[in-house]
């Protein structure tokens, strides 16, 4: 009775997604599908270690549908009943990032006795908020996007222009997790992700400090739930045939969300790098870990969101390498100067090398005003 009770409640949940069940996957096809994506995972991440047998047969137990799925989803992993719906315009011989997502979401899932899930990779699910949620998506996302080998392209979204393998999926939450791990290093967060441990966020607060740490993850959280809400807005506005003084207000609240969502991005984006690189700049004492703090630092310009008007990291890497100089100049028997010094000054020639390599704008500072970020 009770498992009757609970094929109805799955059906009823499902219905509520929109999720309209077409038809079950025979056992030859969903093995075809557990082989292709164990493949894809193991050979991506070998330094994972991933158990090759162990992950087949796990992805071979789950149950798979083709489905009718809104929204143009090419799948959607529901854990209550351990199965993956493929939209029926999902191509099942040449299995996406999309389907890959899912299918680790899927192995992330730790569910407990009473069929709850508890935790889903960097998201705990024991915490009311579900601040992880969002860090999670985008962590994942980069998996699926490594795992079928896309490429970095430059996009555009709300004015900011930015380096993504995701453009379709998480793009800004994606490019801030990526800048997370240019600092701790791809392998801990793909470990955290997969395997649901805490190093890549201990390993983060080491870097830099745990109230970094829990304000960068909020602030990823809330530029997804804006996106989302952003999401709905449009639909109602798109869905109207004429402009009501309800769409008008409609209109004018998407602006303000977008506006918000612009300036989280860059706000959250200047927190990640100046909390370790301030960090790591009171560590300095020799003149090859200087050189190494500025070859770091100039590199991660190829990591970074920017606009026409933003200018936060060139004005953050010339104060840096003023005061790096400085450092360089205490440190006794140093023969080589750390920046080449012609007849400009130190400060002109990294202004001058700053605008020319770094390809950023320079123009007024800019304003985060009324965004609930820090």
């Amino acid at each position: 009775m009770k498992g009757i009770l609970a094929l109805v409640n799955i059906k009823s949940e499902l219905r509520k997604e929109g999720i309209e069940v077409i038809s079950q996957l025979n056992t030859l096809k969903v093995n075809s599908i557990a082989t292709n994506i164990a493949q894809k995972l193991v050979d991506t991440f070998p330094e994972q270690n991933i158990n090759y047998h162990e992950l087949f047969m796990k992805l071979s137990r789950l149950n798979m549908y083709v489905a009718k799925i809104p929204n143009g989803v090419a799948a959607k992993y529901y854990y209550k009943n351990s199965s993956i719906y493929f939209s029926e315009s999902t191509n099942l011989e040449d299995i996406g990032s999309v389907a890959i997502h899912e299918c680790i979401h899927y192995l992330q899932a730790e569910i407990n006795q009473k069929n709850k899930l508890v935790k889903l990779g960097l998201c705990d699910f024991t915490d009311i908020k579900l601040s992880g949620m969002a860090l999670n998506e985008a962590a994942v996302q980069l998996m699926a996007m490594k795992c079928t080998h896309a490429k970095f392209d430059t996009v555009k979204y709300f004015d900011i222009e930015l380096p993504s393998n995701s453009p379709d999926y998480y793009a800004l939450e994606c490019n801030l997790v990526r800048q997370m791990a240019y600092i701790t290093g791809e392998y801990v967060l793909y470990n955290s992700t997969f395997y649901g441990n805490d190093d890549f966020k201990n390993k983060f607060i080491t870097l830099t400090s745990e109230e970094d740490f829990e304000i960068i993850k909020n602030n990823i959280n809330t530029i997804m739930y804006l996106e989302d809400k952003l999401h709905a807005i449009l639909e109602k506005v798109q869905s109207s045939e004429t402009v009501t003084p309800e769409i008008a207000k409609l209109m004018k609240k998407s602006s303000k969300i977008k506006e918000n969502i612009r300036r989280g991005f860059l706000l959250t984006q200047n927190r990640i790098f100046t909390s370790f690189f301030d960090n790591l700049f009171d560590s300095l004492y020799s003149p090859k870990s200087m050189e190494n703090f500025r070859n770091a630092l100039y590199n991660y310009r190829n990591f970074i969101g920017v606009t026409d008007d933003y200018t936060f990291f060139n004005d953050y890497y010339i104060t840096k390498m003023a005061g790096l100089e400085n450092k360089y100049n205490n440190v006794p028997n140093t023969p080589l100067a750390l920046v080449p010094v012609k007849s400009e000054n130190l400060f002109q020639i990294l202004v001058r090398k700053i605008k020319t390599l770094l390809g950023l704008n320079y123009k007024n500072n800019y304003n985060y005003n009324d965004i609930n970020m820090k």
